[in-house]
């Protein structure tokens, strides 16, 4: 079971390999699709009514963001952003917030820089290996990205 603190005010995610299995669709017409879980999409929405904010750095530009953007009223959404760490800070400044009030979940390499800003570092049970060498304090979910992942952290931070 992950151990979380009840004071975090904000989650941060990926998105490639959370919120999907990090698997792209491309059709004939060179058209990519993602399959997200709606167990995840809840769980934003459960963050988020419990008054925990809510952001997305990826790596990748894609669509699909803004149906969260939309959807929820999600400010901070970034896509194709290389220096994840560098946004991520600049986020904690402007909410001012502390390593110990915000999470982060990311299941790669390029999330190291942002996973060493906070106190709280996830990553999906399907995440690059290599973190669980690089990431001190890290901790995996019982889901695999795009299995329930968002869902499983959210549970626990909202008391489910």
């Amino acid at each position: 079971m992950l151990k979380l603190s009840k004071n975090i005010k904000m989650v941060i995610s990926d998105f490639d390999g959370v919120f999907t299995d990090g698997s792209v669709y491309i059709s004939e017409k060179n058209e990519v699709q993602k399959k997200l879980n709606f167990k995840d999409i809840m769980g934003v929405s459960m963050l988020l009514k419990s008054g925990i904010n809510f952001g997305i750095i990826s790596g990748e530009k894609s669509n699909i963001l803004n149906y969260f953007k939309e959807k929820f009223n999600i400010e901070e959404i970034h896509g194709g952003i290389r220096q994840k760490g560098i946004v991520l800070n600049e986020i904690m400044q402007k909410y001012n917030l502390l390593p110990s009030e915000v999470l982060y979940i990311g299941d790669d390499i390029n999330d190291i820089p942002a996973m060493e800003l906070v106190d709280y570092r996830i990553a999906p049970k399907n995440l690059n290996p290599i973190l669980t060498v690089k990431v001190n304090n890290l901790q995996v979910t019982q889901n695999y990205g795009g299995n329930g992942a968002i869902r499983e952290i959210a549970d626990i931070l909202t008391g489910l």
